[in-house]
């Protein structure tokens, strides 16, 4: 169970690489949009799971590798918004999360039926 520290920064976490995505998304991702929905930090605040929604784009595993090389960057930027707030940025892991395509995929078969 994450306590309330974890929980607070990964909010924090959340709402920053959210905003750093719709800034960066034209230039290094090619206008795709990507909407960070769940962030986990592990107990020593030291790594954090990102996992994202990826849209318009054609080739999601391209994307994912995209932001993987870029992770660097993404990690500098956020460390600028967040200085204030912790000592140490997290190191940050990507993750597509599929799970509105699974939503999507179940609401297709219900509605064939």
């Amino acid at each position: 169970m994450e306590s309330t520290r974890q929980q607070k920064i990964a909010r924090l976490i959340q709402k920053d690489l959210g905003t750093i995505f719709q800034q960066v998304s034209r230039e290094m991702f090619s206008g795709a949009m990507i909407t960070v929905t769940k962030v986990y930090v592990t107990k020593d605040l030291s790594t954090a799971k990102v996992y994202m929604s990826l849209f318009a784009t054609n080739d999601k595993a391209d994307l994912m590798e995209s932001i993987k090389g870029h992770t660097r960057e993404i990690r500098y930027r956020l460390g600028q918004r967040i200085k204030n707030q912790l000592r140490a940025v997290p190191e940050l892991h990507f993750f597509e999360d599929n799970s509105l395509d699974y939503i999507d995929n179940i609401d297709q078969l219900l509605h064939d039926k």
